[in-house]
């Protein structure tokens, strides 16, 4: 009976997602559910025209729609004039302004090169943008084979996502998702945990956040250049069944893993009485069950931009959100993970999708 419970509850987590999805976004899984108008004006677009001077102008609207930045599809014009790229220009899209910015950076890297020169390039993404980039990439080169003529499917090694940053980073989180489940080593501990700070956080900037499980939910996930927050998702929501709770937040996730190896400086913490634990996990509670009441209702979501994990996006990262991180990891040096037990949002969604009871929800 309790497993049941334990999945009704799941289930009612990815439903609150959805809707959360739908009220910040208007999309699910990429589709619009409201502008019916303008999905009608989208059918008449068309994938090559060309102009009265002969640039050729090459839409990937329906080329690469299936390819995935942030927040969903990241449709580009590619401008082609006498046989080399003169522009690129991105079209509306539902990517976050700051960190899309910071990719757009990628748009000029093909001018003056022809389709076939362009496709050979090994272009890197932006980092701190890490999603948007590979949303302009996958366009550009569904695009460049349109231009080239030469629309073979794709192989799967194509589809993937081959950057030493991402391999290394695959490799880092399956360590991670599994090596804690056999290994009970401090040694060891310490060596993944700094991993988890070094690669999924500084390097990749790899986390799950509410603004990431909701992007996810509007815009669709695309599975070969996702794996690496598909492994985490796994970890979050489906190792609990399997009574593994918090087994994302204690094993995987980088801001938990910075706050502990911070805390590890110093081995005489704050003595915290019972009365003052239960009353910040009863704040815990409290924030999350507004912030989800302003979510809902469609009032507030901009506050999933202020979760800490951003801080390791630090060249797209606002310097309050990055301060007040600071000042987390600084706290965690007199009490364990303070963040993880009595703010983060997102852990809360992980404790209550892993709740047996029903009862137990507030």
């Amino acid at each position: 009976m309790k497993k049941l419970q334990q999945v009704f509850i799941l289930i009612t987590c990815i439903l609150v997602i959805a809707v959360a999805a739908v009220q910040r976004d208007g999309k699910l899984w990429g589709d619009s559910l409201f502008n019916k108008e303008k999905t009608a004006k989208t059918n008449k677009i068309d994938t090559l025209r060309t102009l009265d001077d002969g640039t050729i102008i090459i839409n990937t609207t329906y080329l690469a729609k299936d390819v995935k930045g942030f927040g969903g599809a990241v449709p580009l014009e590619i401008y082609i004039k006498k046989g080399k790229i003169d522009k690129v220009k991105a079209l509306k899209n539902s990517e976050t302004p700051d960190f899309f910015q910071e990719a757009s950076a990628l748009l000029t890297r093909w001018d003056g090169k022809t389709p076939k020169q362009a496709l050979a390039m090994k272009v890197d993404g932006v980092t701190g943008a890490t999603y948007s980039s590979r949303g302009i990439i996958g366009n550009m080169k569904a695009g460049l084979l349109y231009a080239s003529k030469n629309m073979e499917r794709p192989s799967l090694f194509d589809k993937m996502d081959l950057r030493a940053k991402s391999l290394i980073g695959l490799l880092v989180v399956l360590m991670a998702a599994i090596i804690p489940l056999f290994v009970k080593n401090k040694r060891y501990r310490i060596f993944q945990l700094l991993l988890n700070v070094a690669i999924l956080g500084l390097w990749s900037g790899t986390f799950i956040s509410w603004s990431v499980l909701v992007g996810f939910m509007s815009g669709g996930v695309n599975f070969w250049l996702s794996l690496i927050p598909i492994v985490m998702l796994i970890t979050a929501f489906i190792y609990p069944l399997f009574g593994k709770k918090n087994y994302y937040c204690s094993n995987v996730c980088p801001y938990g893993a910075a706050q502990e190896l911070v805390g590890m400086t110093n081995h005489h913490k704050w003595k915290m009485s019972k009365r003052l634990v239960q009353n910040l996990e009863h704040f815990r509670k409290i924030l999350f069950w507004v912030l989800m009441i302003l979510m809902l209702a469609g009032v507030w979501s901009k506050w999933m931009d202020y979760e800490l994990f951003v801080a390791f996006i630090f060249q797209s990262t606002g310097w309050i959100v990055i301060l007040i991180a600071i000042l987390f990891l600084v706290l965690s040096i007199f009490v364990p993970r303070p963040y993880c037990r009595f703010v983060c949002p997102m852990g809360s969604l992980f404790k209550l999708s892993s709740t047996t009871s029903v009862k137990k929800l507030i």
